[in-house]
């Protein structure tokens, strides 16, 4: 009995002994963290600010609360296109923004987010998670002293919102026209006056003529911002942005001081926080579009001439591009023979399907 009695006190013993031993070693694994994320967007957003936000509150979910990040919108911390900046120089931990904001330090940021006649949101995808992008991004990205993550997708975009009718390749001449990344290198062959304006201040320079044109996103976005008061005509398809990848940037310092559970956890947060922004805009844009029509708004396509004028200025810049810069050229090859083969099976099964529900089944 005296046994019995001993064996089990010791064992009560050993297991709060274990218990006071394993707790400290689970607070050192959950450290406090607490960052702040400086996105580019306003906060009236929900969409492409909001993806920011679901980083953050799955990230603390994961983390019992240990690892906070808050979100401040453009303009709060620092202004919505200089995020890449304050994450650099460690201004802030992380940063929420395109990539292709940043194309006049270096080109080879615009494939992080998206390129002229490139990719859509699927292809965009595999090449940066399943392709070799983000490890040729990744490379990129390091001597900025930061890492990208694939933090949103929007999915193809729309042409933009115009003052007047854009009929010929001709009228593109003299346009001053608010176009966001690579595709304003593009459109200066043609005549267009390129212009990097925030999206919240986008509204009034076009409401004062300060500038011609203006494209932001799509639908719901766009009708939130007010355009078709100021812009009756809506072009489309956005050629620049097939499938814009909105990216969590992170100070490269600071990533290397979370423990290795937060950076899982900020990892799949990110990935979340992408297919949800795709698929909150696949639900909003339709009956937005739908709102923005009744209202007056004046939806037309791009015509075929100035699409093959667009695609022909494309080309010759990348060309001029890659003459020039090697980091460009070294993603630009990869990435062009990538999408060259996925369009071969895209051409195949998905646009085989998608143009049948599109174009063949009967109108009711």
């Amino acid at each position: 009995m005296q046994r019995r009695k001993f064996l089990t006190g010791a064992a009560v013993g050993a297991a709060a002994a274990s218990t006071t031993i394993a707790a400290p070693a689970i607070a050192q694994s959950m450290p406090e963290v607490k960052w702040r994320l400086a996105s580019s967007f306003p906060k009236s957003l929900d969409t492409i600010y909001g993806a920011g936000e679901v980083l953050a509150k799955r990230v603390a979910e994961a983390t019992d609360g240990k690892f906070q990040i808050r979100v401040f919108a453009g303009g709060e911390i620092v202004p919505g296109l200089q995020v890449l900046d304050a994450v650099q120089n460690g201004t802030v931990e992380c940063g929420h923004t395109v990539s292709y904001y940043y194309v006049g330090k270096d080109a080879t940021f615009g494939f992080d987010a998206s390129m002229p006649f490139g990719a859509n949101t699927r292809q965009q995808n595999s090449w940066l998670y399943h392709g070799g992008g983000m490890a040729l991004m990744r490379e990129f990205f390091a001597k900025y002293n930061m890492l990208n993550f694939p933090c949103g997708n929007t999915g193809t975009q729309m042409g933009g919102w115009f003052r007047k009718e854009i009929k010929t390749v001709e009228d593109l001449k003299g346009l001053k026209f608010r176009i966001g990344g690579y595709a304003g290198k593009v459109l200066t062959k043609l005549g267009v006056v390129p212009q990097q304006i925030a999206g919240g201040d986008l509204y009034p320079a076009l409401e004062k003529g300060t500038i011609d044109a203006a494209e932001w996103v799509g639908p719901y976005d766009d009708e939130k911002l007010g355009f078709n008061k100021v812009a009756p005509y809506y072009y489309y398809p956005g050629w620049w942005e097939g499938g814009p990848c909105v990216s969590a940037l992170v100070n490269k310092n600071e990533w290397e001081k979370l423990p290795k559970h937060y950076k899982a956890v900020f990892e799949s947060a990110a990935a979340e926080a992408n297919m949800d922004m795709t698929a909150k805009y696949d639900v909003l844009n339709p009956p937005a579009l739908k709102r923005l029509i009744a209202n007056g708004t004046q939806l037309r396509p791009f015509s075929k001439d100035i699409m093959l004028a667009c695609y022909k200025a494309a080309q010759e810049t990348y060309a001029e591009e890659s003459a020039t810069n090697p980091s460009f050229k070294k993603v630009f090859d990869h990435w062009s023979a990538y999408l060259a083969e996925q369009r071969s099976w895209f051409s195949v099964a998905e646009a085989g399907f998608d143009n049948f529900m599109l174009y063949g089944v009967p109108k009711k």
